[in-house]
């Protein structure tokens, strides 16, 4: 864990300090009509959607697999194998929408792409080994590495694949308004400082509005916390 997070560290730091060096060339600038807004709300609802995955799977993992001796295969694991990740790759991709030019997009699938599914074969080959059968057939029942299909998040209840707990949300509170401020922090300021301050206000209702929705799911989340096996 601790080796995972010094290399995302580093990936991190020399990204920013490239973004800071040309930031002309990363940023987007304006889109026409209301595109822009729109492109704003999906970035913040991605962003908190990969926070509501990643506090859930975090929090279900750390409760359910007594350190590691259990294959944890409800909540989340049980609409795709690596939750963690999908809620990375949703607030990376949130990031992207509110901030960057589209071949940044493309950038951050690649990099994405060969730094996680690397490091998912390295935990697939460590699980098979530790897991055996039980973690055959739990590839059987989840065939799904990262990204669950249309049909299971419709048919299935969210409350059911997404339990959340205060005591996990409140672990996570931290990282979770860090990116999020910031990153509608630089926004912000972009905005401001091309449109002014009215009618940076009027157009950010609907972000305002897709934050309310969250909150609103995280409580419903938290109220009906029904674990799927």
């Amino acid at each position: 864990m601790k080796k995972r997070l010094k290399i995302n560290g580093v990936i991190i730091f020399f990204a920013v300090l490239l973004i800071a060096f040309v930031p002309g060339f990363f940023f987007r600038g304006d889109l026409e009509g209301s595109l822009d807004e729109i492109a704003e709300i999906f970035g913040v609802a991605f962003i908190l959607l990969g926070q509501i995955f990643r506090v859930s799977s975090r929090g279900h993992k750390s409760e359910y697999s007594s350190n590691g001796a259990a294959l944890v295969h409800t909540g989340a694991y049980s609409l795709v194998r690596n939750p963690m990740y999908l809620g990375i790759f949703l607030i990376g991709l949130g990031v992207v929408l509110m901030l960057f030019n589209w071949w940044a997009g493309l950038a951050f699938l690649v990099i994405f792409y060969i730094r996680y599914l690397l490091l998912i074969f390295k935990e697939e080959k460590k699980l098979r080994e530790t897991f055996r059968g039980e973690y055959q057939d739990y590839c059987r029942k989840v065939p799904r590495r990262i990204f669950p299909s249309l049909s299971d998040l419709i048919n299935r209840e969210i409350s059911g694949y997404l339990p959340i707990k205060t005591s996990w949300l409140l672990k996570e509170i931290g990282s979770i308004l860090a990116v999020l401020l910031l990153t509608l922090l630089i926004e912000s300021w972009r905005d401001i400082r091309q449109e002014g301050l009215g009618l940076y206000l009027k157009e950010t209702s609907g972000v305002f509005v897709t934050v309310a929705l969250f909150i609103c799911l995280i409580v419903y989340l938290s109220k009906n916390n029904k674990v799927n096996a």
